[in-house]
């Protein structure tokens, strides 16, 4: 085994925190406006942002430490997919144009955190497997 495959759980994994971190930060900035607020965005929250980003915090803070990680990060890939068809292809093409990459790279993240699994350090590695199972659903 090559020294690329032996730290790729843990690159997996690396890429699987600072992602569900930054998904927090964008959760936090629409629901607390923390660490600013997103410019443009209505007080109160109308019900599709409160929702999106409960699923933000909510479904980060799950990946972020490696609890039941394919299944929150399919709910935040879809979550991501609807983001942009919803609010940024609705403003052109091109990604770059319609301020779309973010949603586009956290959707892609996520689904292939979705199929890969945590990596390692994750809570889900410590369940018994009766609950392993549940994760991997």
């Amino acid at each position: 085994m090559s020294q690329l495959e032996t730290w790729s759980p843990r690159v997996l994994a690396a890429l699987r925190i600072i992602t569900a971190l930054l998904f927090i930060e964008h959760g936090l900035m629409k629901l607390v406006a923390f660490p600013a607020a997103v410019p443009g965005l209505p007080s109160p929250l109308p019900t599709i942002l409160l929702v999106a980003a409960l699923i933000e915090i909510v479904g980060g803070a799950l990946i972020a430490v490696g609890l039941f990680t394919r299944i929150a990060a399919f709910i935040c890939s879809g979550e991501m997919a609807v983001a942009y068809f919803m609010f940024h292809a609705t403003k052109g093409f091109w990604p770059a144009l319609n301020q779309g990459e973010a949603a586009i790279l956290f959707c892609f993240i996520f689904l292939y955190l979705a199929f890969a699994g945590p990596g390692a350090w994750s809570v889900d590695a410590y369940l018994p497997a009766s609950r392993q199972s549940l994760a991997r659903a």
